[in-house]
């Protein structure tokens, strides 16, 4: 027990004195790991950190999801679950490799090609162990109690065990193949790259009208159809009717004479355009499916550097942006421009991770089957037995569907359908040398997938694999699998929550739940929580270009950890966007003192009175403690509901608005020396008592402020973080 007010409590509270302190004080008890929190027998809670990429610092948007999850973390650990929060990074490989190749380049004019493969990834690795070490920092900064000694890389050698037995199995499965199909192709960086990769920008392009034979076609890229000679239209549109599948046309075209084939395909728009297309099958999506289905020819015109080939006559040779104009001219010359429209408003494919404009092409390439059936030997998911035959997008449906794993908001369900419906085969090579390569090897007509041949002659297959492989393993590549036996893995998988922006629900949220079904037979957590991303103050997406960035560590470093962590909490539901602002984290820096005021105030009022035996209380006091538990009660269940948002609004507004405010203010005159001595000591316990649960019960949405008030307040033994949830039993007079 104190006997008088800690003299700390007289400065004014500065975040800087006590932050760093208090991390390494919450390290170092050991309550960050399971082996301190809850019991063997008793409930269980577990998380992993969606993995920042290591191509820099965590910017606002990570502050945000690392508030939300540490909130979720301190109150499980407070309510006696074993608690569990897996921290770690992703190597992010097309993301890091372009980033290293253009800081090269930058320095010293070279290309990656300049290098040995072995030398160019030892600067890789320099570069992304940097980023690492400046990430954890950041996570530090932020209060976020993740379990360091549990901390993964999805490319360290435990992560490469599971990722080389994952694509073993799915290979000796037939799930994943190699095969020519269309893929996403950066000329810029050299690699295929995901779906779930692109980012479409507007546009405005001219678009050409052209004379193809009897028809008329459009198209806002003439270098691309040298070698169009399908025309498809719809087989229910009247106006071509007399025209029949399969027959022949004789028309002039771009080098010369040719003969095109009618094709009829009900994938044909009838209200776009003329309603009739030529196709190029080698260098379009639509185009290509097509051309699978009526088994017609494909031909390059492209080739990866963005060169047109032979096909292209006398402009073979030239970039295609070089001879659009020079096509187009002579097309004119011909007769067969019939008019452009120049302001033609279409999207067009970058890859979000190096910026490079996409030139889709038939490349061999590894795939991932999701409509092959295949038979899943053991099963924990409801609905589906072991030994039951089923495919990869049944399974991911049916999971969500069925509501084994529930999506916070419900609303992105809908979406998650939608995108699980027109999910093609995944194609998870990359012709990137920073990832995980390939575990197949070739000799001559042979194929070994697997571990590393012992025999000689064998030589490794030159791509990696697509970072979002890895990184579907993560919920229990993290816990010790492949080892089942792992006491981690047997404890905490599935997890309980999944929390992360609603931006990555298809990159890396529907490829866990995938990979978990395939190879565990069950899902890979419970709840999936979606957080909005943060926009600054008018509403506006933060970007460079604007310059109306945040730094998480600069808002740190002027109002504390908790100031930052309560602007990105409160007003924040699951899947909402939100505005933020400095003048919003200034105002909750003067929360963090009011927290400490207060402290001062309580503590100096109530001497070392204890609130584990309830004096005989007054009738107003004994009303305010009983609406109080309702209070409480109310804020557990915001919690366990993840409506953390109410829950901390709620907080910071009880405890300024009604405790501070009313509360205090209305107890002053009961705490003078000349008061009723028993109206005093039932005054100040309830002062006390209020002041101690609100302490507790803001502990994890403000974890500093928190902490150090518990540090010097009477009779606290163990940390604040330690300290058990607040009970809900009524108060009685």
């Amino acid at each position: 027990m104190k006997d008088v007010m800690d003299e700390r409590l007289l400065k004014p509270y500065n975040p800087k004195e006590h932050e760093d302190a208090l991390y390494e004080t919450w390290q170092k008890s050991g309550f960050f790991t399971p082996e301190k929190t809850g019991s063997e027998d008793g409930p269980r809670f577990s998380i992993v950190l969606p993995p920042p990429n290591v191509t820099g610092t965590l910017h606002i948007g990570h502050a945000a999801m690392l508030a939300i999850e540490d909130s979720i973390v301190r109150y499980k650990r407070m309510r006696g679950h074993k608690t569990l929060w897996v921290p770690g990074t992703d190597h992010a490989a097309i993301a890091t490799q372009s980033r290293v190749e253009a800081d090269i380049y930058k320095k010293e004019k070279k290309t990656r090609h300049d290098f040995e493969r072995e030398v160019f990834l030892k600067q890789v690795e320099t570069f992304a162990q940097e980023s690492h070490d400046t990430i954890v920092n950041q996570i530090k900064k932020m209060g976020a109690s993740v379990d360091w000694s549990r901390e993964a890389f999805t490319l360290d050698e435990k992560r490469g065990r599971a990722v080389n037995t994952a694509f073993k199995k799915m290979y000796d499965d037939g799930l994943i193949y190699r095969g020519a199909r269309i893929v996403n192709w950066d000329p810029k960086l050299q690699t295929t790259v995901s779906d779930d990769e692109i980012e479409w920008q507007e546009e405005t392009a001219p678009f050409y009208y052209l004379t193809y034979g009897p028809f008329t076609i459009g198209t806002s890229r003439p270098e691309t159809k040298f070698g169009d000679k399908y025309v498809v239209m719809h087989p229910d549109d009247a106006r071509y009717a007399k025209y029949k599948d399969g027959q022949k046309i004789e028309l002039e075209w771009i080098n010369g004479p040719i003969t095109a084939t009618i094709v009829k395909d009900s994938a044909i728009d009838m209200t776009f355009g003329t309603g009739v297309m030529t196709i190029t099958p080698w260098h379009d999506t639509t185009d290509f499916e097509i051309a699978e289905r009526h088994d017609l020819d494909k031909e390059q015109i492209i080739d990866e550097r963005g060169i047109l080939l032979p096909v292209a006559g006398e402009f073979a040779g030239q970039h295609i942006k070089k001879a659009r104009p020079l096509i187009v001219e002579k097309l004119k010359e011909k007769g067969l421009l019939e008019k452009v429209d120049e302001k033609y408003v279409h999207n067009i494919a970058i890859n979000s991770r190096g910026g490079g404009v996409i030139e889709p092409q038939i490349k061999k390439q590894w795939f991932v089957a999701v409509d092959k059936e295949f038979t899943l030997p053991r099963s924990s998911i409801e609905g589906i037995s072991s030994g039951a035959t089923t495919t990869l997008k049944r399974l991911m449906r049916h999971v969500v569907e069925s509501k084994q794993i529930q999506i916070i908001p419900d609303r992105f369900e809908k979406i998650y359908f939608n995108w699980i419906n027109n999910l093609h085969d995944w194609c998870v090579s990359r012709q990137i040398w920073y990832g995980h390569r390939i575990p197949v090897w070739y000799k001559d007509s042979q194929i070994h997938a697997g571990e590393t041949p012992k025999e000689s002659g064998w030589t490794q297959d030159p791509d990696t694999l697509d970072t979002w492989f890895s990184s579907g393993l993560w919920t229990f590549s993290t816990l010790g699998w492949p080892d089942t036996e792992n006491a981690d893995f047997k404890m905490f998988h599935p997890t309980s929550l999944l929390e992360t922006g609603y931006d990555i629900i298809f990159f890396w949220v529907a490829r866990m739940i995938l990979m978990s079904g395939y190879l565990l037979g069950d899902v890979p957590f419970k709840t999936v929580y979606l957080h909005g991303l943060v926009r600054d103050a008018k509403g506006r997406k933060m970007s460079k270009s604007l310059g109306n960035t945040i730094n998480p560590l600069d808002m740190i470093e002027k109002y504390g950890a908790d100031a930052t962590r309560l602007s990105l909490l409160i007003g924040a539901p699951a899947g909402n966007d939100i505005s933020l602002s400095e003048d919003k984290i200034r105002g909750y820096k003067h929360f963090a003192n009011k927290i400490w005021n207060a402290a001062r105030f309580v503590l100096s009022n109530t001497n070392s009175m204890s609130i584990n035996a309830a004096p005989a209380l007054s009738e107003i006091d004994a009303r305010t403690l009983s609406e109080f538990e309702t209070f409480t009660k109310e804020i557990t269940a915001d919690i366990e509901a993840y409506r953390l948002h109410l829950a901390s609004e709620k907080l910071y507004h009880y405890f300024w608005h009604t405790f501070a405010d009313v509360i205090i203010e209305q107890t002053k005159p009961r705490l003078k020396d000349d008061a009723n001595g028993q109206d005093k000591i039932s005054a100040q316990y309830t002062l006390l008592y209020i002041f101690t649960d609100c302490i507790i019960m803001l502990h994890p949405f403000a974890p500093f402020v928190t902490e150090a008030v518990w540090s010097v307040m009477p009779g606290t033994k163990n940390l604040l973080i330690a300290a058990p949830w607040p009970d809900t039993k009524p108060i009685t007079s």
